[in-house]
């Protein structure tokens, strides 16, 4: 996966509630749907005098001077640490064959859906995922659904999917405390690999938070392989 096809997967199926052009960059207005869909990028030459444009334009959207640095913005990257910015939340995009993932869960343990039940919306919630999040979910074109896990009887965690030019990307898993090492991530994983194959998608991504040391591990045992990186630069 290019550099180009992840931006394009992620912005396809966790997009901003719209996109603007100003100069060389891209601005988007995420509506407090967090960093991915309020970061502003680089999309052609640029000088260090055209920074202060992005900035005010961003302040203009009550949204904090965020930048999204991905391969290839090394000298933007450069430029905005020596203006005071500081790296947030370095990120990790891996993904997989669908074919290699596609493995029935535990019975009666996953269910996908659309549109999100109320119980799969409070578990979001009881993560830190609130309606602003919801709202990227719903904003999303293409196919999509959730994915509600379910351990010992109970609702244990869930998930939002969707696809983009043949590529599903998984989003938003969440797992309830109480719920974890009881297989949910695994199952949820397992059922997006074969919603995706049921919706023709032939590879399954995500992406995480480099610190996120369990989840890693959890997407390198199922033989996901990194792909690509970026981090954000926030004044």
């Amino acid at each position: 996966m290019t550099p180009e096809q992840l931006l394009a997967v992620m912005e396809a199926t966790w997009g901003p509630a719209s996109t603007e052009r100003l100069g060389p960059w891209t601005l988007r207005n995420g509506l407090g749907g967090g960093k991915r869909v309020s970061a502003t990028t680089a999309e052609g030459d640029w000088q260090d005098t055209d920074i202060p444009q992005a900035e005010a334009a961003m302040a203009a959207l009550d949204q904090p001077s965020l930048f999204l640095i991905r391969e290839g913005d090394g000298l933007l990257d450069q430029a905005l640490m020596a203006r005071g910015y500081r790296i947030v939340d370095p990120v990790v995009a891996y993904a997989a064959p669908v074919a290699a993932l596609a493995q029935p869960p535990q019975h009666m343990t996953t269910f996908p859906h659309w549109p999100p039940m109320a119980i799969a919306a409070d578990l979001w919630a009881e993560g830190g995922i609130g309606p602003a999040r919801l709202a990227v979910m719903d904003r999303v074109l293409g196919p999509k659904t959730t994915i509600l896990a379910r351990a010992q009887d109970r609702a244990a965690g869930t998930a939002f999917v969707a696809i983009h030019d043949s590529i599903a990307m998984l989003h938003a898993l969440a797992v309830t405390p109480s719920q974890r090492r009881q297989g949910s991530a695994h199952n949820i994983l397992r059922a997006a690999a074969l919603w995706a194959q049921d919706n023709e998608a032939d590879t399954l991504s995500l992406v995480v938070t480099v610190a996120n040391d369990p989840a890693r591990r959890l997407y390198a045992s199922f033989g996901m392989e990194v792909v690509g990186q970026y981090h954000y630069r926030q004044k």
